[in-house]
């Protein structure tokens, strides 16, 4: 019995998965050919809401950010990486985005979650966190 509901556990998060997964894989290999000013105007970005992220060269944070991202799609498309493990690091960031998104000034309209013209790219980012949090329950089921 344990064997059936781990094929479907593995069969239902697949979709999860390989889709999150090839979006952070794609956006990982896109960064490494980050140029200097890139890598500014995205530190910069972060900076308004993550003030501690000015700190560093923009280079080395887009370097970082590349390798947070490589990781997160690392655990998603790698199948023997638990979902609770793979599920909270897509969390985890996904969280850091949303609040990109809630506290940039511009990104949503007065009063209101819906989104600016240049919220958009920040908001749909609520997809990672429900597949996040979607695997994390998937995983601890399974562990019961």
């Amino acid at each position: 019995m344990a064997s059936c509901w781990a094929w479907g556990s593995v069969a239902r998060q697949l979709p999860l998965r390989l889709t999150a997964g090839t979006f952070f894989l794609n956006s990982a290999l896109s960064k490494l050919r980050a140029d200097e000013a890139t890598a500014e105007g995205l530190q910069q970005f972060a900076a308004t809401t993550y003030p501690f992220l000015g700190k560093q060269d923009a280079q080395k944070f887009v370097r970082l950010l590349s390798a947070s991202e490589f990781a997160i799609a690392a655990a998603l498309l790698v199948p023997v990486v638990p979902a609770t493990v793979a599920g909270a690091a897509l969390t985890a960031f996904s969280v850091g985005t949303l609040g990109l998104y809630l506290r940039t000034p511009g990104m949503r309209e007065e009063g209101s979650l819906r989104p600016t013209e240049q919220g958009i790219a920040l908001a749909k980012d609520v997809w990672l966190l429900g597949i996040g949090v979607s695997l994390i329950a998937d995983g601890v089921n399974a562990d019961q």
